[in-house]
Order: C-alpha cells, then sequence, then structure tokens
C-alpha cells in the first residue's frame, strides 16, 4: 500500500485552492450521470485531512439524487475541485484527483464504481 502524501489542489482558475493529505494510488471512476459526465477520479479523505486554502472561496453546490452530496464547483471557471458528504466514519471530502498538481494519472489504479445503479 503506498503511503499517504500531501497535495495541492485548485479549480482551473485558482479561486479554489486546497491541500488533502491522502494515498491516491488507487482512486475510483464513478459512472453515475454526473461523475462521468464530469471526468471524476474520486479520491475519499475524512473531513480532517482536508483544508480549503481559500476559505471565502465563490463555490456553488449542486445536488441530486438523493441530495446527499454537496457536489461543489466554481462559477468563474466550472471546474469541480471536490464534494463533501458523510461516510460511515463522519464528514467525507471526495477530492477530483485530476485537479491535484504533480500527480501522473497513469500511474494510478483505477477501481469502477457503479454508481449508475444506486
Amino acid at each position: 500500500m503506498a503511503e499517504a502524501r500531501t497535495y495541492t489542489g485548485s479549480c482551473h482558475c485558482g479561486s479554489v485552492r486546497y491541500e488533502v493529505t491522502a494515498d491516491i494510488s488507487r482512486v475510483t471512476a464513478c459512472n453515475c450521470s454526473h461523475c462521468q459526465r464530469n471526468g471524476w477520479l474520486l479520491a475519499f479523505v475524512p473531513e480532517a485531512q482536508f483544508k480549503l486554502l481559500t476559505p471565502q472561496a465563490p463555490l456553488t453546490d449542486y445536488q441530486f439524487n438523493k441530495h446527499v452530496i454537496l457536489h461543489l464547483f466554481c462559477p468563474t471557471c466550472g471546474v469541480h475541485p471536490f464534494s463533501r458528504g458523510s461516510g460511515k466514519s463522519g464528514p467525507v471530502v471526495s477530492v477530483n484527483v485530476r485537479c491535484l498538481e504533480g500527480v501522473e494519472l497513469e500511474g494510478l489504479t483505477v477501481t469502477q464504481f457503479d454508481g449508475r445503479s444506486l
């Protein structure tokens, strides 16, 4: 198992910036209508491992289906850098690994998740 390390992520225009400590050697690709259209590669972390560096970031949230996940995006550039939700152990942040700096996507193991069936 790879070790967790700290990454910096952002939306395209830089209005939303964050740090996350995560092991991203294994990520998830979900085929639900939202994730598939946005091309997300997801890494899930407890909220304590996520720090928003731009606390006044102009985030907009989009909810669908059961309305339990806050799909956050930058209203300026439209990029979805992360989402917030609840897991079995408390608040969780799902990070869009494509928004992290210095990540070679080809080296990641991608697990497919059938979110379309939920």
